[in-house]
C-alpha cells in the first residue's frame, strides 16, 4: 500500500514539475523571440553573450599565459600572414606575448570594472535619488547640491586627480569611476520619483498609512526598473571606454594584469611596423561598445509603451503597403 501511494504521488508531482519548468522558461522564450525580430539588437546581444562566456572561461580558452614573454617571437603577425608562428592565432606583441590570450584576459578586466562600477554607482545613486525625490525639502536640497557641486568639476580631470592621489590599480579604477558616475543615476531617479509621487496609486498608499519605505520599495521602485535598466546598459559603455582610457594613460590596470586599453597603449609605438598589437584590442573595444548600444536601443524601444506603439504602427503600415503591391 505504501509503495502504491508513493508511486502515485510521484506520478502526480511529475506533471506539475514539468509545468513549472515550462512556465519558468516561457518568459525567456518570449524575450528571445522578440529580440530575434530586431536583427541589430539580437546581433549586439549575441556578441555580448559570447564576450561574457569568453571572459568567464578565459583560463580554459587562452592558448598561452597572457604574461608569458618570448624574445624570439616578438611582433609575429597573425596566422594567415607570412612570417607567422604556429600557436599564435592573432600574432604576438612587442614582448612576444600572445595577443589572443591577452584579449581574453583583457575582457575579464574590462567586464570586472564595468560590472562593479555600474552595480556600486547604480545602487548608491538610486538610493540617493529615491530619498531626494520622495522626501523633498531639505533632504532633496542637500543631495542635489552635492550632485551639482560634483557635476561642476570636469569628470576626466576629477578622475585623473583621484587616481594620482590614490595610486593606479584595478580597485582604484572601480572606486574612482563609482565616485564619478553615481550622480547620473541620482538625477534620473529623482526626476521620475517626483513625477510618480503625484500618481493616484502612490497617493492612495499614503492615505492608507503605508510607511515611506514600503511606498518606495513596493510602489515606486518597480516603476523605475525599465528606465534604470536602459541607463545602466548605456553607462556600461561609458565605463568600458573610461577604463580603456585610464589604462591607456597608465593610470588603470597595471602589469602583469592586462586590459584592452593597456594593450592599445603598448602597441601604439609599433603601429607603423606591426598593426595587429593595436588593431585587435581596439576592435574589441569598438565592437563591445557598438553591441551594447544596439542592445540598449532595442531594450529602450521594447520597454517604453510609446516606442512600442510607434514600432507597431510602422510594422502595420509596411504590411499594408506590401499587401497593396501584391
Amino acid at each position: 500500500m505504501t509503495i502504491t501511494s508513493s508511486s502515485m504521488s510521484d506520478r502526480s508531482t511529475t506533471p506539475s514539475m514539468i509545468q513549472g519548468a515550462l512556465m519558468s522558461v516561457a518568459p525567456l522564450g518570449r524575450f528571445l523571440k522578440e529580440l530575434w525580430r530586431d536583427k541589430a539588437g539580437f546581433t549586439g546581444f549575441a556578441f555580448l553573450v559570447l564576450l561574457v562566456l569568453a571572459a568567464l572561461f578565459a583560463p580554459l580558452l587562452a592558448p598561452h599565459d597572457p604574461a608569458a614573454q618570448s624574445v624570439l617571437a616578438r611582433l609575429k603577425p597573425p596566422i594567415w600572414m607570412e612570417g607567422s608562428v604556429s600557436g599564435h592565432l592573432l600574432g604576438t606583441d612587442m614582448l612576444g606575448r600572445d595577443i589572443l590570450s591577452r584579449l581574453l584576459f583583457g575582457a575579464r578586466s574590462s567586464l570586472l570594472v564595468s560590472v562593479s562600477v555600474v552595480a556600486l554607482a547604480g545602487s548608491f545613486g538610486v538610493m540617493a535619488g529615491l530619498l531626494a525625490g520622495y522626501k523633498g525639502g531639505l533632504t532633496d536640497a542637500l543631495i542635489m547640491r552635492v550632485v551639482d557641486v560634483q557635476v561642476a568639476f570636469p569628470g576626466l580631470l576629477l578622475t585623473l586627480l583621484l587616481v594620482a592621489v590614490i595610486g593606479p590599480s584595478t580597485a582604484t579604477i572601480i572606486i574612482v569611476l563609482t565616485f564619478s558616475n553615481w550622480m547620473i543615476y541620482t538625477r534620473v531617479v529623482r526626476g521620475i520619483v517626483m513625477s510618480l509621487r503625484q500618481t493616484p496609486f502612490v497617493e492612495a498608499a499614503e492615505v492608507v498609512g503605508c510607511k515611506s519605505a514600503r511606498i518606495i520599495l513596493k510602489h515606486i521602485l518597480p516603476n523605475l526598473i525599465s528606465p534604470l535598466l536602459t541607463l545602466a546598459i548605456l553607462e556600461f559603455t561609458n565605463i568600458i571606454l573610461a577604463e580603456a582610457a585610464l589604462s591607456f594613460l597608465g593610470l588603470g590596470v597595471q602589469p602583469p594584469a592586462t586590459s584592452w586599453g593597456l594593450d592599445v597603449a603598448g602597441g601604439k609605438n609599433y603601429m607603423m611596423i606591426a598593426w595587429w598589437p593595436i588593431t585587435f584590442p581596439g576592435l574589441c573595444i569598438a565592437m563591445t561598445v557598438l553591441s551594447i548600444n544596439l542592445f540598449a536601443n532595442w531594450l529602450r524601444v521594447t520597454t517604453e509603451p510609446a516606442e512600442r506603439e510607434k514600432r507597431y504602427a510602422r510594422g502595420r503600415a509596411a504590411k499594408m503597403r506590401r499587401a497593396k503591391k501584391t
